[in-house]
């Protein structure tokens, strides 16, 4: 949006849609001077009333500039990280506040953390079901007596070691701090 406008600034000048010059009264409308001194305030407020126009293009993820997007995240609590494609960024952003609300769960781990991969990726959240009650008393407890995640990322591609530590840290927003989790990345390609 801030290109279009400055593109649109150096090709043509914007109109104020409200002209300064037409809400002074008739008598002033009148001195050519005073009508050319208050189209120059016009031509440097346009740009703002352009963006203010168009605010909600700024606030959504999808159409929102580029380098806004780090802004954006901050509003939904989201760290974006350097080495996700402008797409993905877009993704993780617009995605948060429905990820915040599934945080913690399996499927909320996996979504996180397929986001982070990218669209290429298999991820795969596997809970150790420790828990502990049973409904029959004193039988075993079902699943594993330790509580523990496990989350396997396959990649067609890239940097296992750096992978892993990427993955680590969209875990780490998103499971819950008392349970340990385990990422192991499988690069495919």
């Amino acid at each position: 949006m801030r290109g279009i406008v400055h593109e649109r600034i150096n090709r043509q000048p914007l109109a104020n849609p409200v002209p300064l010059g037409m809400r002074l009264p008739g008598i002033l409308q009148e001195d050519g001077f005073l009508m050319r001194w208050t189209s120059a305030f016009d031509d440097s407020i346009a740009p703002v009333y352009a963006v203010l126009d168009n605010l909600e293009a700024y606030v959504r993820p999808a159409s929102a500039p580029a380098d806004f997007l780090e802004w954006l995240a901050g509003w939904v609590d989201v760290a974006l990280d350097d080495a996700w494609s402008e797409e993905q960024r877009r993704s993780i952003v617009a995605g948060a506040a429905a990820l915040h609300r599934r945080a913690g769960t399996p499927g909320g781990i996996r979504d996180a953390v397929r986001l982070a991969a990218g669209p290429d990726a298999e991820v795969d959240v596997e809970d150790s079901g420790a828990c502990a009650w049973s409904p029959t008393s004193g039988a075993p407890l079902p699943g594993s007596a330790e509580a523990r995640l496990e989350i396997t990322v396959t990649v067609p591609k890239g940097d296992r070691a750096e992978l892993e530590r990427r993955f680590e840290r969209v875990a780490a927003a998103v499971v819950p701090a008392h349970l340990p989790v385990g990422v192991t990345v499988v690069v495919a390609g």
